[in-house]
């Protein structure tokens, strides 16, 4: 991220003899890879160097259309080679663009940064590509959330096995499951929209916060000063900017940011863990390409390879958080400068994640297999014992005894489980209870008291509600953007 300070000054070689961030490289889109490009930086710097010009011509100071014009004109004429010799030189990242800038502005370089501290231009950056980093994030989790809730509503009346602690428990149906994860996406996509929403802008606030500089400018004009903030946060696109502040926005701010990207994290974790194990059941599988290699020695591997990059990606995603939480408490009064190393980090690196998450997720959910005859037969095996309370239900209301059945049950059960567990045998309790004519009064009615979707309680109406209530009004913002398909850098 822009900061000023840090001046390292070094330029890293390109190519494969030298270290690549794989975010960049190899996993994150390039629009997100370029919202955090030097090039988009720098430029960013340059067009706030011009609105600050613009507003305190406006607003009397002494700066010619002539100089506007030509900063206008050079916005993009970024020399890199000079501006890295330069910081070589002063140590000093926002001087040396100041120098580099001027030098295509001969005119107007006497009012490049005038008044400005170096946070003018690299906090209100900051937060420029914050606020465009989050709109590329927010269509991408509203995609993934509508690819889940088709899967959802087509599946909502396939019964499956519920799992608590992994251990088989009463029964859910497909489409129900797919709704928690859908459930926690849609606070995530909330939380980003809000947080996004929030963002103000430092604006031009000075060295410490005070706006003195600017004050002396305009020879103790206080209200020129609130104007000239006001009409730099316009141009920059942000509805309010900050009252307060140090020579930074408040570090805050990004704990604000990165707990709800790694919250997110937390979220993609926990579906693409589900996924896994559902791969393993041979109940559900993420897309599996016809060229793809599972494993270079055996050949039959179908590794669910995209859920296992998700899992990997959002545990970093979700250990970043720690930075800024580190960073806010230790910035000593007005501001200290070892924010910056670690917030150019942290910061481009939690969004270059999650864009690639998000990215992988909407992948997975656009095609996801599901296999009904391999869910059916791990329910048959586990119903039988699931249906005992109904079949002694149904006794007692064929005249039975409820303890005498109750003991009934209890042998039979234990000796279908010793089948299963000692032989390695299918559950065979429905058939014990078909031989045994204590409970020919219900025999009939078995197959009814052994359909799956007896069992799913409420599920299919759930989801039909939930999806109308709350998923697709969340979703009816980004209408436009719903065709856009993944795609993934490798």
């Amino acid at each position: 991220m822009a900061e000023s300070g840090d001046r390292g000054g070094q330029q890293a070689p390109c190519g494969y003899d030298s270290y690549r961030s794989p975010l960049a490289s190899r996993y994150a889109s390039p629009e997100m890879c370029f919202v955090f490009s030097d090039r988009y930086k720098f430029r960013t710097w340059r067009q706030l160097w011009l609105w600050l010009a613009e507003a305190e011509q406006t607003l009397g100071l002494p700066i010619t259309d002539e100089q506007i014009q030509e900063m206008r004109s050079n916005l993009d004429n970024i020399d890199f080679k000079m501006a890295a010799e330069e910081e070589k030189q002063l140590r000093h990242d926002v001087m040396a663009h100041v120098h580099t800038f001027g030098h295509c502005c001969p005119k107007a370089a006497a009012i490049i940064h005038l008044g400005a501290t170096s946070c003018y231009v690299g906090d209100n950056t900051d937060l420029i590509i914050l606020r465009n980093a989050f709109d590329l994030l927010l269509p991408k989790l509203a995609r993934v959330i509508s690819r889940l809730a088709d899967f959802a509503k087509e599946r909502a009346d396939l019964p499956t096995l519920g799992f608590t602690h992994f251990q088989p428990a009463q029964l859910t149906t497909v489409g129900k499951r797919c709704c928690l994860w859908i459930q926690d996406l849609c606070m995530d996509l909330q939380n980003l929209k809000r947080v996004r929403d929030d963002l103000r802008f430092r604006g031009v606030k000075g060295t410490t916060g005070t706006q003195a500089s600017f004050l002396q400018l305009f020879e103790g004009d206080d209200r020129k000063v609130e104007q000239l903030d006001k009409m730099v946060t316009e141009k920059a696109g942000f509805k309010r900017a900050f009252i307060i502040t140090g020579q930074t926005y408040t570090r805050k701010l990004d704990i604000e940011v990165l707990s709800v990207l790694a919250s997110l994290g937390a979220s993609v974790h926990k579906i693409c863990t589900d996924i896994r194990l559902l791969a393993n059941l041979k109940e559900m599988e993420e897309p599996f390409e016809k060229q793809q290699i599972g494993s270079s020695a055996m050949p039959y591997k179908r590794n669910p390879m995209r859920s296992e990059r998700c899992c990997s990606l959002a545990r970093h995603l979700m250990t970043l958080i720690m930075d800024p939480l580190q960073t806010a408490s230790v910035q000593w009064f007005e501001r200290t400068l070892d924010d910056s190393a670690n917030r150019r980090i942290c910061l481009a690196e939690a969004f270059l994640t999650a864009d690639t998450i998000l990215n992988t997720l909407q992948n997975i959910s656009e095609g996801l297999v599901v296999y009904p005859k391999v869910i059916e037969r791990r329910i048959r095996q586990e119903l039988p014992f699931m249906a005992t309370e109904n079949i002694i239900m149904a006794m007692v209301k064929a005249g039975g005894n409820r303890q005498d059945c109750h003991e009934k049950i209890r042998v039979l059960s234990q000796q279908a489980a010793a089948v299963v567990k000692q032989e390695g045998g299918d559950n065979d309790l429905i058939e014990r209870i078909q031989a045994d004519a204590y409970f020919s009064p219900i025999h009939s009615q078995l197959d009814h008291l052994l359909d799956p979707s007896s069992f799913t309680g409420r599920a299919s109406q759930q989801v039909q509600r939930f999806l109308e209530e709350e998923v697709y009004p969340l979703l009816k913002p980004y209408e436009s953007v719903m065709k856009v398909k993944a795609e993934l850098c490798l």
